[in-house]
């Protein structure tokens, strides 16, 4: 093997048609994998020199399945390939049952590609992929998974915490300029005591230090942001484990400038310190701030 340093990730993503092979492509594309659905392996050396020239692409996905017929006995020398060019390689086969398989060829009217006679055809894709089954890093059988729990799997064979699977924007705007379009969850923070009616707070924002100070000791700030907070530390995982990856909390208050401002950021603070990727948003500022871990 060639002496270089690790470029990140390299799955084959295999098994039997209808297992969910397109399913965990996409996961891994949320994850940040550069994904390619069934790139034909007699081309495989011409993408291997196309990624050398792409510095950016760090981690990759291949979707390689049943079509590719004789051309699979290949996989293990193209495996080897993979590491050679200092990437970590792994092979993941998916399986289902038989009763699975055909509910699933059932409900989507998707035509099997082997044969007509759908069970003759699971049963022919059984025997042929058996090599390739038994050289597979891991197999994971999805019969039973919702998508929540199949991108949970994959998400520990990338060895990714929980706090990194899940991308969150936090926005503050003002009602009287709309609500976000993209929000998932809205809060409307009016309740509190506005700074705008402080003369000498009126032309500053939520992330100046006075207008801080001004709310922390105003009635229920640091109370509700507690709360506030603990919900949304609370909602997340549960999000997770539904296969969301992308959460948008949007924080609104009159005109957008300060209070809502002020609760916007502490929250994407506390989700820093608790290790989320987070980018925050002040629209009606037009300030952002990203996060990258």
């Amino acid at each position: 093997m060639d002496k270089q340093t690790k470029k990140g990730k390299f799955f084959i993503i295999t098994g039997i048609s209808g297992a969910g092979k397109t399913q965990a492509l996409k996961i891994l594309g949320d994850f940040g994998f550069y994904c390619v659905d069934n790139l034909p392996l007699a081309l495989f050396s011409n993408f291997s020199k196309y990624i050398k020239t792409r510095t950016e692409i760090q981690n990759i996905a291949l979707g390689i399945d049943i079509r590719e017929g004789e051309n699979l006995k290949s996989l293990p020398g193209l495996i080897k390939s993979i590491n050679r060019q200092g990437f970590e390689s792994k092979l993941v086969f998916l399986e289902a049952s038989d009763a699975v398989l055909l509910r699933r060829f059932s409900e989507t009217k998707h035509k099997h590609p082997l044969e007509d006679q759908l069970l003759a055809a699971i049963t022919t894709e059984r025997d042929f992929l058996s090599p390739i089954k038994q050289i597979a890093d891991n197999e994971i059988n999805t019969s039973n998974l919702t998508l929540g729990e199949l991108k949970e799997k994959i998400s520990r064979l990338l060895e990714i915490t929980r706090s990194q699977e899940m991308n969150v924007s936090v926005i503050s705007f003002g009602y009287k300029h709309g609500i976000p379009l993209e929000a998932d969850l809205v809060i409307d923070v009016r309740f509190l005591k506005n700074p705008y009616y402080q003369a000498a707070l009126r032309e500053k924002n939520g992330l100046d230090k006075e207008v801080q100070d001004y709310l922390k000791k105003a009635p229920h700030t640091l109370n509700f942001l507690k709360k506030f907070t603990d919900m949304i530390l609370y909602l997340i995982p549960k999000y997770i484990k539904e296969g969301k990856s992308y959460l948008t909390i949007a924080v609104g208050c009159s005109g957008g400038k300060h209070r809502s401002v002020f609760m916007a950021h502490c929250l994407a603070e506390v989700l820093r310190e608790k290790k989320f990727k987070v980018s925050e948003f002040h629209r009606d500022l037009n300030i952002v701030k990203k996060e990258v871990w």
